[in-house]
């Protein structure tokens, strides 16, 4: 990649941490001013985490574990060109005893070929559940024999407790990672981490070492008392309205008819239009237009109706006509048309289509809500924040959207919604925390979400979680900009209906 196109996207870097979403940068080569652009992104990456104090201890960490990707690579080439097996204990002693001399005499031939034959260094940085993820990853199978030298050496490293320990000991340098690999160790120390932040594993295609980093316990706090003070202050915010809740009681007790549930609807001309208009959207795609709520009832069934009622009540009470809350109602619209369509081309539970509009749309609340907080509460809540000796940035934090799905799934709690919604809310940005049952929920939320980001150039494809995309059996670019195409068209014919 020419040094010209490395522009540190700082928005990009935001979003990603207040939505949990990984950044990546991937490589061939490792050129000098990837390193630059790493250390670039690292140290803005941290700001947001508020652990600035860090970067250097974790500029070094990244860089000397992605030379070491690198080195792994390197070999992997090497022995193939002269025709030796890694995996052989002989061919492996006597490749080791010529590959340093030989690559670094020659490391513009063996750089190409790693190209060549498509051999990357990913690095991968996230912030999910209040941790700090960094992950160097390189697409080769490391051996027995590697893996083992590196714990070796690791387990080795850990006796020493300063650098002048370290070097006073004659160390292995033939595979060029032993002092660094103590470097790093002892990086790890400096910023409290104990030996289990830190691991390096393989699977059948990749290496991957990994670093582990528990974000400060009190900006956790912090962030987490203030997000119940938000929640607790949504007593400004009414609850659903009665004609809503008693709608909601009728439809949860067993012995009420459709027949009744129609008849209570209808004794509201605001809902019953706003529910026939939903009703004859694109989501329910009725051969015929339904021009009265028995019939709506009916088609739709009593879970369907529940579920438009819990996204009505909540845009009631949010309202969003303009201005900001109207961008993030629209961005919620869109991502519940995607669910939609994701669940009836990729699932087969009839229920889930219902399920993942409604988690579509409110989604995002979390946002929405802090949108609708009114001035004096916001005053309420920095005074709060001084009270408390709380620094700025943890206001700001909030005011950007960070925990804006746990803020959302408190007040889901709050207003009775049931688990899978509160679910859908609180984990889109974190699926894999979704419990088994609720995961298809989940899972499609999430990547509706994540394809609209991704329309939008919020987002790289390698941002979106595999696990997801695997559940879904989508494996290539091509598979989701195919679909993108679709629904957007469909979602631009439904928007001018």
């Amino acid at each position: 990649m020419p040094a010209q196109e490395l522009v540190v996207d700082e928005e990009k870097i935001k979003k990603a941490v207040q939505s949990g979403i990984p950044l990546t940068i991937t490589t061939y080569t490792l050129p000098h001013e990837i390193e630059v652009y790493v250390e670039q992104v690292l140290t803005i990456f941290l700001k947001q985490v508020d652990q600035e104090k860090l970067k250097d201890y974790v500029v070094y960490c990244v860089q000397e574990l992605a030379v070491n990707a690198k080195k792994a690579n390197t070999k992997r080439v090497y022995f193939t060109e002269r025709g030796l097996d890694l995996t052989s204990q002989d061919d492996y002693k006597l490749g080791m005893t010529t590959f340093k001399e030989d690559t670094l005499t020659n490391i513009g031939h063996y750089l190409q070929l790693q190209k060549d034959k498509g051999l990357y260094i990913k690095l991968i940085f996230q912030v999910r559940k209040n941790i700090i993820y960094i992950e160097i990853r390189n697409n080769i199978a490391i051996t027995k024999t590697e893996l083992v030298r590196i714990h070796d050496k690791l387990a080795r490293s850990r006796q020493y407790d300063n650098l002048e320990d370290a070097l006073s000991q004659v160390l292995d340098d033939s595979e060029g990672a032993g002092l660094g690999l103590v470097i790093l160790v002892l990086m790890l120390k400096k910023m409290g981490l104990d030996e289990d932040c830190f691991d390096i594993m393989g699977t059948e295609t990749e290496t991957i070492a990994r670093i582990i980093i528990p974000l400060d316990k009190t900006r956790l706090e912090n962030l987490s008392d203030l997000s119940k003070t938000i929640v607790d202050n949504v007593n400004s915010l009414p609850q659903f309205p009665d004609n809503i809740v008693m709608v909601q009681k009728m439809i949860g007790d067993p012995k009420s008819e459709m027949a009744d549930i129609a008849r209570q609807i209808s004794m509201d001309p605001a809902l019953t239009a706003d529910l026939l208009k939903i009703v004859n959207s694109a989501q329910y795609m009725l051969a015929k237009k339904v021009d009265n709520i028995s019939e709506a009832v009916k088609l739709v069934g009593m879970r369907g109706i529940k579920n438009l009622l819990f996204s009505y009540g909540t845009q009631k009470i949010l309202g969003g006509d303009t201005g900001e809350k109207k961008a993030l109602w629209d961005h919620c619209y869109k991502a519940a048309f995607y669910a939609y369509n994701l669940a009836k081309n990729f699932k087969k539970d009839h229920n889930l289509l219902d399920d993942v509009y409604v988690g579509g749309i409110l989604h995002d609340m979390g946002k929405i809500i802090f949108a609708s907080v009114h001035p004096e509460l916001l005053e309420k809540i920095k005074s709060f924040c001084t009270d408390k000796g709380m620094p700025a940035s943890t206001f700001e934090d909030l005011s950007t959207g960070m925990n804006h799905a746990e803020i959302g799934g408190m007040v889901a709690e709050k207003w009775n919604f049931p688990e899978q919604l509160v679910h859908a809310i609180q984990f889109h940005h974190d699926p894999l925390s979704a419990s088994p049952e609720e995961r298809d929920l989940v899972f499609t939320v999430y990547l509706a979400n994540m394809l609209c980001e991704y329309e939008n150039g919020n987002v790289s494809l390698d941002q979106f979680d595999s696990q997801v995309l695997d559940n879904f059996g989508i494996t290539s670019k091509k598979q989701i900009d195919t679909l993108l195409e679709r629904f957007s068209e469909g979602f631009k014919k439904e928007s001018q209906n």
